[in-house]
């Protein structure tokens, strides 16, 4: 969802700033060590992922909240703000951490729902 009205953009804004700075980092250093050193034969750093998936409950707590009010993060519509996730949430959802999200219905319906989209599965179908 784009639109034109500046308050929508706003919210859109401050849920993709969320997602940039405070879910981005602690979920991309859990997909380098859960998902990619794996299928690179790297051993895993217990001692990253578990100080990132503390990094990452806190986010999940605020999602849980925020998800309680609307179908989606900036509102009840998909927007640029859930889309962002997707690639990060792709490779946890295989891994461990993927109990971070499932231990949060509103956040685990979320997840399910957007990796769910026609288009983001047509992007996971070209990869394979």
């Amino acid at each position: 969802m784009i639109s034109q009205d500046p308050k929508k953009m706003a919210i859109i804004g401050v849920w993709l700033e969320v997602e940039a700075h405070q879910f981005d980092p602690a979920a991309s250093k859990l997909t380098w060590e859960l998902g990619i050193k794996h299928l690179l034969g790297m051993p895993t750093d217990p001692a990253v992922v578990e100080e990132n998936e503390v990094k990452l409950a806190k986010v999940l707590d605020i999602y849980e909240g925020r998800l309680v009010q609307s179908k989606y993060l900036a509102f009840d519509s998909f927007t640029l703000a859930d889309l962002h996730h997707l690639p990060n949430l792709q490779y946890l959802m295989g891994t461990q951490s993927w109990e971070l999200f499932e231990s949060r219905p509103h956040v685990s319906a979320w997840v399910t729902d957007i990796m769910a989209r026609p288009a983001w599965s047509k992007v996971v179908a070209m990869k394979r």
